[in-house]
This record gives C-alpha cells, structure tokens and sequence, in this order.
C-alpha cells in the first residue's frame, strides 16, 4: 500500500497510541485508502467495547446531554486517534468529514482467532481491488 501524507500521518498516530495509552500494544494494522483494521492490546482496562455518543436526555434548558469517554477504554484510544489524523487534516487545508461516525470492534479471545485476524490484516491490501468501496 502506498501511503500519501494522511495515510503516513495516521500510521504514526497509530504507531504513537502505546505513547498515549501506556496500556497498549500495537499489533498487526494496515492504513487502507478507506479504512484501518488494527490489533490492539490493552492491559488494566475494566471496560471494553463501542461507546456511542447517544443524547441521554435534554437538560432544563433544552441542551442534549451526552454519555462521557470512559478514560482508558477503547473508546477513548480510538477517538484519541482520530483526532491525531483530523489535527493533521485540518492544519494542512483540508476540511469536511474524515471519519465515520463509530468504528467496528471485536474482542479477540484465543491465539487462533489471533493468527487468523493478523493474517486477515496482511492479506487486506491484495483484496483492494475486489472491495465494493474501492471506486
């Protein structure tokens, strides 16, 4: 995969997650034209999973009060990343929407699942060319 100047920005910011969060490693990723799939390992989290930022209820003044990132949850590793790349983004001219709107998880639970992922993940570039997003 040839990365331009976004597609190095957000393989560094990834790379730069264990830098953030001392809780994680960084396993096997790939920065596709549309989307990243990458391995984490995070230690010392009592919480993991998606978390949508849902309006709970409005306050009495009409405001829409949302859910808060759980420090250290997945939540907050990804959207400590994604505003890495948009910083980035924004600072060099661009605007508009950079990312969708949640992202797609899933806990890997044994050593086989492990190998299958990380081989789904350096097999994803050669299926470029079959990915119904791929213009």
């Amino acid at each position: 995969m040839q990365l331009n100047e976004l597609g190095i920005t957000a393989r560094q910011c990834w790379l730069d997650i264990p830098k953030h969060f001392p809780n994680i490693i960084v396993d096997e990723f790939i920065i596709m034209p549309n989307h990243i799939h990458g391995i984490l390992h995070i230690f010392d989290v009592p919480i993991v999973g998606v978390q949508n930022f849902e309006p709970l209820h409005n306050d009495r003044n009409g405001f829409n009060q949302y859910q808060h990132i759980i420090p250290k949850s997945l939540g907050s590793i990804i959207r400590g990343f994604k505003i890495g790349v948009t910083k980035w983004w924004r600072n060099n001219g661009y605007d508009g929407c950079l990312w969708q709107r949640n992202y797609y998880e899933h806990i890997i639970r044994n050593d086989k699942s492990l190998e299958q992922i990380r081989q789904y993940i350096k097999e994803n570039p050669w299926n470029w060319d079959n990915d119904v997003e791929n213009i």
